[in-house]
């Protein structure tokens, strides 16, 4: 599911090592999605009615109990986003590039699962970036990309609420809200510093550089696609692309959209002098604020931690390292061009690290949930100095 590869997924591997790479991506993607949404249940069954209706609202959008129904609903949105994006990809091979039917079908199909799963992998040596200022191509899989990184149980409350926005639980209107807001922030941060910049978007036409903006404010948040070519792109780029993919996005790599959005409300609170957090209208138990800081902060410890580890164990740049590891822990697969450079020890570092930025965030959770109990007693307050 991170499309970091030390070989080119399209030239190196066989048809049958595509094959198994395509069926492990489907695989990955629809088993992990499900066992983050089974895991929401099982969190519902073990938290108290209060919680339930105010803090983990993933939950709440599916009811509880109901495996089978969660497991296939799961299956019907993945099949249906996905044979929608390979049609429209299909034609587009076929009919704007030459490929024969049996070819653009394979390079549709293939695309269209690499990008509902957020995996990235691509079977062109240059990713998307022949087809930097074509939106039949871009946009089907950027809205792939978007809507598999929504997550299931958010997608599930959208079918059911479209139309009533104000009936949203408040893990929906999140998500929502803060994909749009990222998503908006990172096009125009992105297009801004790269608009003259001659090796990525300079040259472009005024439509190619706001396509080729989009898609790369898209990418940074779930997957690896590129149409532009990251190892040119300025260092403010860089670290833009860094703060998108260590928020991530609603159910793919990094802390989660939701952590950043409750952290941000936990400021806000503290910054009011308010004694409790509130969200769109909602108040977040104590616990809840507990587990954002703690996602949070293992995200940044892993982050540091590794890229302090490839530092000492290459001479590659500083840029680059974070770049790499920021890339692994959100379970991206964009890179400056380096993966290949990092040896054996540093090819193991970022594989744990892919483990734990995609495993590490819903596990936590989950394990803080179920760990929650009330403590008998209070010891004596003092408040140390902050700051």
């Amino acid at each position: 599911m991170t499309g970091l590869v030390i070989e080119d997924t399209g030239t190196h591997w066989s048809g049958f090592g595509e094959a198994m790479i395509l069926g492990l991506i489907q695989v990955g993607g629809f088993g992990i999605m499900t066992l983050a949404s089974l895991l929401g249940l099982l969190v519902a069954r073990r938290l108290r009615m209060r919680l339930q209706l105010s803090a983990q609202a993933e939950t709440k959008t599916m009811g509880v109990g109901d495996v089978r129904r969660v497991v296939l609903g799961v299956l019907r949105i993945s099949v249906l986003v996905e044979l929608v994006v390979a049609v429209l990809l299909t034609w587009r091979f076929a009919d704007g590039y030459g490929y024969g039917w049996g070819r653009a079908t394979y390079l549709g199909v293939f695309h269209a699962v690499s990008a509902f799963n957020n995996a990235g992998f691509g079977l062109f040596p240059d990713s998307l970036m022949r087809f930097t200022t074509d939106p039949l191509i871009c946009l089907p899989i950027s809205a792939a990309v978007i809507i598999g990184g929504l997550g299931f149980p958010v997608l599930f409350e959208l079918r059911r609420e479209l139309r009533t926005p104000r009936r949203w639980s408040l893990h929906t209107k999140i998500t929502v809200g803060m994909t749009v807001m990222l998503l908006g922030a990172g096009w125009v941060a992105i297009s801004a510093a790269e608009w003259a910049n001659p090796d990525t978007m300079g040259p472009l036409s005024l439509g190619g550089k706001l396509l080729a903006g989009f898609v790369a404010a898209v990418m940074p948040r779930t997957a690896g696609f590129n149409s532009l070519d990251v190892g040119q792109m300025n260092d403010v780029t860089l670290l833009i692309h860094n703060v998108l993919m260590f928020i991530g996005g609603g159910t793919a790599g990094g802390i989660k959209v939701t952590t950043f959005a409750l952290l941000g409300f936990v400021m806000l609170a503290e910054i009011r002098g308010e004694p409790s957090v509130h969200a769109l209208g909602r108040r977040l138990p104590a616990g809840v604020q507990r587990q954002a800081l703690t996602i949070a902060l293992l995200g940044v410890a892993a982050v540091a931690s590794s890229t302090l580890a490839l530092l000492a164990l290459t001479p590659l740049k500083l840029d680059q390292v974070l770049f790499e590891v920021t890339s692994a822990f959100g379970t991206v697969g964009l890179s400056t061009g380096i993966t290949a450079d990092v040896g054996t020890a540093g090819h193991v570092i970022l594989s744990v690290l892919m483990f734990i930025g995609r495993l590490g965030p819903i596990a936590s959770v989950t394990a803080l949930a179920l760990r929650e109990r009330t403590r008998r007693y209070e010891r004596p307050e003092e408040r140390p100095i902050v700051g």
